[in-house]
């Protein structure tokens, strides 16, 4: 059996840790998917394959990202590091894009898509 792709990691990952399946919610996108949080319901990951250019990526074809949820301190130390980039349709100021290519290693995804599960918990 081959290696699972950085895409396929998070998503088992989503699944094993939170129970959380993955939504395809759009036709017109069915490489798109949401993971929600089973107690709120809310959202705390997207995954997505963008095309490289709407991105401001060199080369062609498409790459696969993360949206994920984190504080507006956390953002802009992330933009900082390579493998993030400005949240792809969602509020720039509350959400990263990590790119699945390895570039971010997946300890470090693991933990920040932790953090934006938690971000999203129901209230107590």
């Amino acid at each position: 059996m081959g290696q699972l792709s950085q895409r396929e990691s998070v998503l088992q990952y989503a699944q094993n840790r939170y129970g959380a399946e993955p939504e395809y919610l759009w036709a017109k996108y069915p490489g798109y998917a949401v993971l929600r949080h089973p107690g709120s319901r809310k959202w705390f990951g997207a995954i997505m394959d963008i095309p490289r250019s709407r991105l401001g990526l060199d080369g062609d074809g498409t790459v696969d990202i993360i949206d994920v949820k984190c504080g507006p301190i956390m953002v802009g130390s992330l933009l900082a590091q390579d493998g993030f980039l400005p949240a792809y349709h969602m509020s720039k100021g509350s959400w990263v894009s990590i790119l699945l290519d390895g570039t971010v290693p997946n300890e470090q995804l693991f933990t920040l898509l932790e953090l934006s599960y938690d971000s999203v918990a129901p209230k107590t």
